[in-house]
Formats: C-alpha cells, sequence, structure tokens
C-alpha cells in the first residue's frame, strides 16, 4: 500500500510522564493559576483539521494573526506578541507582566486535478472522474501565556500546530487506488525561558512535547487482484469474470492510522543594536516520531476465497518512521520613523529528512515503500507596518514560498507546489491591556504536473493540478 504523509486525533491529551515529572505540577509550581486552562485546551487543537498544508510541504505557520499580515516576514525579530514563544522564544523580554493570546486561523486550500492519461499496467485508462477538490475549510487555534518570574527572566508557553494536511478526494476518482484521504494533524505543547544579557542582547529556550496522528487511505483494486491471481487457486480472468470481480469493478478499501508523542527543542537569540531596529536568530530541532497503529480494509462482498485468506488483507498492526524537519531563520525589524517599520526574514527547512515513507506490517505483508526525496527549502518574505495612530496599525507583506518536492517524485497525497503569498492584516487596541489583530493571506500556488507510478498495483496517475490557498485569522491578546 502506498502511503503519503501524517494528523492529530486529539482527545484530551496528557504529556506521557517519560521524563519523571508532570507538566501541570511544574506549572503549578511557578505560581500562575492562569498557566493551567492553557494545558486542558490542548484539546480544541484535537478538534482542528490542518487542511491542505499551506506553507511548503506540510509546514504550518498559523501561530499569529499579526505576523500573517506581514506574510509572516520578520516573525523572529518583531516580537509584538506571544507567538514570538513559537518564532523565537528571546522575544519575549520585550514585553512585560502576564498575558494571554488567542489565535483561531482559518484555511481554505484548493487542490483541483485534471486527468491526463492515468492508466492501469501503462494502457488500460483508469476509470474515474477527477475527484473534485481535495481541499476544504479547516480550523487551525494556536494559545500562549506568558509571566515574568525575575527582572530579566520571563516564562512562556505556547500550544499550536506546526505541521498539519489533509487532502480528500471522491471515492471514484481515478487515482484513488493511489489516495483517498491523507489526514495529518499536530499539537505542539512548548514551554520556553527567555533572560535578557543587557538592552542589546536577549537569549530564550523551549522545549518542544510533539503529538501526532495520522490517517492514509486508498482504494484497492480487488477486481484486478483476483484477474492477475493463478487458476488453480480459483482465480484468474476466467473465474474472476464469471463471479463479478473485473478490474476496476470492485473495490474495497484500506487505512492505516498511527500516532506518536515526539520530542525536540528550540533556540533563539535576540539582538538590538538600536532604539529602532533589531534581529533576531532562531532554530527549532527536527523531532522524530515512530507512528504505532493500524491497518484495516473494507473487503467487497463475495471474496474468493484465496483473497479473502490472503495475508495481505488481513487487519492488523502497522507502523512507521517519520522525522519533522528542523527549521533555521533570521529575522529583521526597522523602525523607518514613528509611522513605518520595516520586517523580513530568510527561513530554511531542511526537508530533505523526508526521503522515503516506509510502512510495515505486522500480518506479515510486505512494506509498504513511497520514495519521497524532498530538497530543503528556503523562504524569503518581506513586510511593512504603517501606525495610523495609538489606536490602529496596518499590515502588510509578500513572500517566495518553495515547495520541497521534486516534479518527479509528486503524489495525489502531496500535490505541492511553489507558492507566493500576498498578506494583509490591521491591529485594533481598544485599551492598554487588550489588543485585537487581523490577518487576511491569499497564496498563488504555482500549476503542478504528476506522472506518479504506483509499483504495487501499476497504476499511473499522470495530471495536473491547479491550486490555491486562503487564510483569515483572528486573534485576541490580554495583558493582566
Amino acid at each position: 500500500m502506498q502511503i503519503g504523509v501524517i494528523p492529530l486525533l486529539a482527545k484530551e491529551i496528557t504529556v506521557p510522564n517519560r521524563f519523571g515529572f508532570s507538566l501541570k505540577k511544574k506549572l503549578t509550581e511557578l505560581g500562575s493559576s492562569r498557566v493551567l486552562p492553557m494545558v486542558s485546551l490542548v484539546g480544541l487543537l484535537g478538534m482542528a483539521s490542518a487542511g491542505m498544508a499551506h506553507a511548503s510541504g506540510f509546514a504550518l505557520n498559523e501561530m499569529s494573526a499579526a505576523t500573517l499580515g506581514n506574510a509572516h516576514a520578520g516573525a523572529g525579530a518583531a516580537a509584538e506578541d506571544l507567538s514570538t514563544i513559537y518564532f523565537n522564544p528571546a522575544g519575549l523580554t520585550r514585553m512585560s507582566g502576564s498575558q494571554i493570546q488567542i489565535t483561531a486561523s482559518g484555511i481554505r486550500p484548493s487542490a483541483k486535478f485534471t486527468n491526463a492519461g492515468s492508466n492501469l499496467g501503462g494502457a488500460t485508462p483508469l476509470t474515474g472522474g477527477n475527484g473534485g477538490d481535495a481541499g476544504g475549510w479547516a480550523l487551525v487555534p494556536a494559545m500562549f501565556y506568558a509571566m515574568d518570574l525575575a527582572p530579566n527572566l520571563r516564562f512562556g508557553i505556547g500550544v499550536q500546530s506546526p505541521f498539519g494536511l489533509k487532502t480528500e478526494y471522491d471515492a471514484n476518482w481515478a487515482g484513488r487506488y493511489q489516495a483517498l484521504t491523507s489526514d495529518m494533524k499536530t499539537v505542539n505543547i512548548n514551554p520556553s525561558l527567555a533572560y535578557k544579557l543587557n538592552d542589546m542582547v536577549s537569549l530564550g529556550a523551549g522545549v518542544s512535547f510533539q503529538y501526532i496522528d495520522v490517517e492514509l487511505s486508498q482504494a484497492i483494486d480487488f477486481g484486478a487482484a483476483c484477474f492477475n491471481g493463478p487458476a488453480i487457486a480459483g482465480l484468474g480472468p476466467a473465474n474472476c469474470a464469471a463471479s463479478g470481480f473485473i478490474p476496476q469493478t470492485r473495490d474495497g478499501k484500506a487505512t492505516i492510522k498511527g500516532h506518536d508523542w515526539g520530542y525536540g527543542f528550540n533556540l533563539g537569540a535576540l539582538f538590538t543594536p538600536t532604539e529602532n531596529s533589531r534581529f533576531g536568530i532562531a532554530y527549532r530541532s527536527h523531532i522524530k516520531h515512530t507512528l504505532k497503529g493500524d491497518a484495516s480494509y473494507d473487503r467487497p462482498a463475495g471474496l474468493p476465497a484465496a483473497l479473502a485468506a490472503s495475508n495481505r488483507f488481513a487487519n492488523g498492526g502497522a507502523n512507521a518512521d517519520v522525522t519533522l524537519p528542523e527549521s533555521l531563520s533570521v529575522s529583521g525589524y526597522v523602525d523607518l520613523d514613528s509611522k513605518w517599520a520595516l520586517l523580513g526574514d530568510v527561513s530554511w527547512v531542511r526537508w530533505s529528512r523526508f526521503k522515503e515513507l516506509r510502512v510495515r506490517f505486522d500480518n506479515g505483508a510486505p512494506e509498504s515503500v513511497t520514495s519521497e526525496e524532498w530538497r530543503n527549502t528556503v523562504r524569503v518574505a518581506i513586510g511593512a507596518n504603517y501606525r495610523y495612530n495609538d489606536a490602529w496599525k496596518l499590515r502588510g507583506g509578500i513572500a517566495y514560498d518553495p515547495s520541497p518536492v521534486k516534479d518527479e517524485f509528486r503524489t495525489p497525497r502531496v500535490p505541492d507546489a511553489d507558492r507566493t503569498w500576498l498578506s494583509f492584516g490591521a491591529q485594533y487596541k481598544p485599551s492598554a491591556n487588550d489588543t485585537w489583530d487581523f490577518g487576511y493571506a491569499h497564496l498563488f500556488v504555482k500549476d503542478a504536473s504528476i506522472n506518479k507510478t504506483e509499483a504495487s498495483n501499476g497504476t499511473t496517475v499522470r495530471g495536473n493540478y491547479e491550486s490555491n490557498v486562503n487564510i483569515v485569522s483572528v486573534q485576541y491578546s490580554r495583558k493582566f
């Protein structure tokens, strides 16, 4: 079975006590009753489906409506809201007191396939339609809290979804034997500390407790499996045609689910050479996951005994290793005058870790191996802010976000391509302690071709994708 990428099935989430301590206990010891609701709210992220990932690969950047308004330009240097816990924890030193922030982002990706010669065995056309729109609306929340521990030391915690994917095709589309649903969600719990060395230098560090859950499905052509079997086992063209098992007419379905906890860290530094300028460097480590779950098979009625008894279609356990990539970003912010500010950044992601997806089955079936061979990417973004008055600020930004997917390795599960961001946003401060932020981005996604052959079933999906993404985000911040 060909598998693509990865989601979260978040029920109530509890960080496992693998390190010998309770996260809730430690937060209680810090003396803030407001932190604990943050942990209990983690489950809200489990209700969110990431939709087709809108950043390159299957990354998600929607930690802040404010940074979205700038196309996330300068996110590691601006340090204007608590999303700096994720983008660069050193930025916490630019704030003071207790604060909370809640962000909700609605993401509407669109991915439409046009068939151009998809076939079985290189000759027989694959039946079915184009699959409809593989994207759909999704909600991605993020939550943050921060407090002072000492004059130059601050604590913060964030809960966000840094990776996610969902593509879902019509059940009868031409590429159903390679992909139906690909659903990936993550929840990342990220406590952090920031320390101000002096007026010019601040440092930050955090740890990540990350949960991931996956569901992947595709159709199985039991008609073709029957036709290709030996007559001595009651299979073969003559026997199968008589029982109605003809290729592309008697489909079943295979579904794989898996989940895991993983752990990583992030580091950051913020430098302020002048009162009006600053730049930041931030690093997030890779996180290794060993997904464990099960493989289940829906089989059509009247399945020949030889196929019904095959271990290839027996329900059982399954597991796969997945490493989510590390990243490094350099960001800058400068006030040009009392009204205008300029932001920018360059971000590198080591997607080359994703060379293949290998799924192992407990039922004795052969391993499923999908070559990915992704490449590293460098995202660049630039933005500007205009302060209209003390209550209102306007934002804008553009970014170029190249895809890690090489044309020859593109799959229906991740029909990713290069994208260009155009973003707008606004901030409204009704009082000194309350802030509302709004952001919108449209992503122009380059048209992408696909010519993917699946060796395990002999199908080739050949055609083109037209895609785009729209994102809207709203955020509320409160100082106590």
